[in-house]
Order: structure tokens, then sequence, then C-alpha cells
């Protein structure tokens, strides 16, 4: 079995700090916004921690529903359950659901990791069901994290950047929830990265170092470059990238229906998941369903790069002006060496650092879309 390490922990520790600050710097950037009078903006910025807040709350709650111990009972009687699913269901209303989550995984965390560290072999069953409950929680909350960063921290940096290349007054917070967005995106992909691996008994875990490294840069490099690319073409048609992403959101929430997923015990959750999903396949790529994707990855990442100079091309025929001054070269170059750098990785990753590269029992990765309905969600969830 698996053990939830100090490492686990400690990186557990960071999640709840770094996902604090971000929503601490989105909520003090609306603020700033409004006390600005730049009402749209601050809906803006409002409005996407929002939606990431409800959607996350919507899945935890219904993830308390489907456990057979919900909140740590303890296999308590069906009224006494209730009572504590009532409960549940005012902390997720009052947007508190995640907070719930980090406590009790920092509890089991710290029984399994600092408590019981010195335990390594012969450990009792109680130990056993401490360290499974302890990557258990972990693995849960890596997966709403997944949902809050595409549904708030990608479409952020967006909105954050389109203002500041239009805002004669920066301020050092506009910055810094950029700077804390990025960080966001890149510690919860490394961190659902490692967790969910760790959580299936059958996959072979991530190896730190360069294996893990090459993960993380393909995915930061490449959801950097797209970013920056949406961000120019805010600038040349402030309507186009909300069209364009629309767009996108529709065609990955329609593939994302075509697979037939089963990640959600209700049919409405479940086509709210694909909706999310589609969301997600807006700004990079993650296989949802238990299958090869070495064409699905090949005809995305062709799209992204054919998509990329396209507006690179569209903002210096349509603003020759603003193609000359000094942002535009270094922003330019940024797009398509990240796009360069973040595909580099990719075949790296997929080609010869993959565990499944060395691992040939296991063709492809047990992921979302699975039939074996009595496997647990996560081995129904998005792979990568």
């Amino acid at each position: 079995m698996r053990r939830f390490t100090r490492r686990n922990f400690c990186m557990l520790i960071l999640g709840i700090v770094t996902y604090v600050f971000d929503i601490v710097t989105d909520i003090w950037t609306a603020y700033i916004h409004l006390s600005e009078k730049h009402y749209i903006w601050c809906a803006l910025t409002a409005g996407f921690v929002l939606l990431s807040g409800v959607t996350i709350q919507i899945f935890s709650y219904s993830w308390f529903l489907d456990d057979e111990d919900p909140g740590g009972t303890g296999g308590a009687s069906c009224s006494d359950c209730s009572k504590v699913l009532c409960k549940v269901a005012v902390v997720h209303c009052c947007q508190c659901g995640i907070f719930m989550r980090y406590w009790f995984a920092v509890q089991y965390g710290y029984q399994a990791a600092i408590k019981h560290c010195a335990v390594v072999k012969n450990s009792s069953s109680d130990e056993d069901d401490i360290h499974k409950s302890a990557v258990t929680q972990a693995t849960d909350l890596c997966m709403l994290r997944l949902f809050e960063t595409y549904l708030e921290s990608a479409p952020q940096i967006i909105l954050q950047s389109y203002i500041l290349l239009h805002s004669e007054k920066r301020t050092l917070i506009q910055y810094a929830a950029i700077v804390t967005s990025f960080c966001s995106i890149s510690w919860s992909t490394m961190d659902y990265h490692q967790s969910l691996r760790k959580s299936l008994p059958d996959k072979k875990r991530i190896l730190w170092g360069f294996p893990a490294c090459s993960y993380l840069l393909y995915k930061l490099f490449t959801i950097s470059s797209w970013i920056l690319s949406l961000t120019l073409l805010a600038d040349v048609v402030l309507w186009a990238t909300p069209i364009l992403m629309a767009i996108l959101w529709i065609l990955g929430t329609v593939w994302a229906c075509l697979q037939y997923t089963t990640f959600c015990t209700s049919k409405l959750l479940e086509y709210f998941y694909r909706m999310v999903v589609g969301i997600i396949l807006i700004f990079t790529f993650f296989n949802i369903k238990g299958q090869k994707t070495k064409k699905h990855i090949s005809v995305y990442y062709l799209f992204r790069m054919l998509g990329t100079t396209t507006i690179l091309c569209l903002y210096w025929y349509t603003k020759p002006l603003c193609s000359e001054s000094a942002y535009f070269p270094a922003v330019s170059i940024t797009v398509v060496l990240t796009l360069g750098l973040g595909i580099i990785c990719l075949i790296l990753y997929y080609g010869f650092l993959h565990p499944n590269v060395t691992d040939r029992e296991q063709p492809f990765d047990v992921v979302d879309g699975l039939l074996d309905k009595k496997k647990s969600r996560r081995e129904h969830f998005l792979q990568y």
C-alpha cells in the first residue's frame, strides 16, 4: 500500500497556502477595480472567483453524498449521518466546503505522515487505513483544485493581463494576481499529477526530478503561450477572445459527451462535469477516456500552433503601430518560445519519461470514462 509521506504533507500545506493567497489576491483586485469605478472589471474578476467556488462546492458536496462514511462519521446511524450531511451542506452553501476537506486532509495527513511516520514495516490495518484516508482526501482536493485552476486562475490571467495593457495606473496587486494565478496553475497541476497516481494502486508513480519537471514545464509552457495569445487577440478585438473561448468550450463539451464519461453518479451532474471538462480543454489537453490519445493530442496541439500563429499574424496586420512597440516583439517571442518548449517537453515526457513507456503491461492510462462502476471516482477522472 502506498503511504502518505512527509513530502505529501508538506505539499498539502503549501496547497492550502497557494489556494488562500490566490483567492485573497483576486478578491483584493476586484475591490481595487470597484474603488476605481471599473465595475465591469470588478464583476468579471469576482465572477470568475464565484464560478469556480460554486463549481467546487457542488462537486465536493456530491462526493460527500457518494462516500459511504460522509464527514468521517465512523459508521454512525442514518439519523446521525443525515445531521452530518445537513451540516456539511450548510458549510458548502457558505463556500467553505473546500476548507472542510482541507481540515480532514490535514488531520489524516498529520496522523499518517507525522504521528505514525516511524511505523514503516509490519504496520497494522488501522494505520494502513489512515494512510489510505490521507491519500484519498488529498486526491479529492487535487481534483477540486484542478477545477479551480481552469475555471478561475486561467481566465483571471487573461483578464488581468488585458487590463494591464490598457491601464495607465497599474498597481502591485494586479501583478500579484497574475503571478499567483500562474503559481496556482503550476502547483495544482503538479500536485494533481502526483496525487492521482498515488491514489491508484495499479499505477506507477511519477519519479521526482526530470520526469515530473518535464510534465510540469509541458503544461506550464503550453498554457502560458495560449493565455498570452488570447490576451493579444482581446487587444485586437475585445469580443473575439470570449467568442473564440465559447466556440472552443462548445467543441470541448461535445467531445466530452461523445466520450460517454461516467465520472458522476447523477446524470445531471455528469452533464455539468462534461461542461467543466469543456472549459478545461480550452486551455490544455487531458485524456478524458481510457484509450491511447496519441492522435488526439497531436491534433489538439496542431490546432493550437495554428491558432497561435493566426493570432500573431492578425495582431501584426491589424495593429502595425502596436506591433512596432517594445512589448509586442517581447510578447510574441515569449509566445512562440514557450509553445515550442512546451511541445518539446510534451514529446520528451510521453515519448521517454512517462511511466507507461517502461510499464508495457499498462498500454494506456485508466481514466475517466471506464465502465466499471465499482471503481472509485479517481479512476474515472481526467488523466494526463
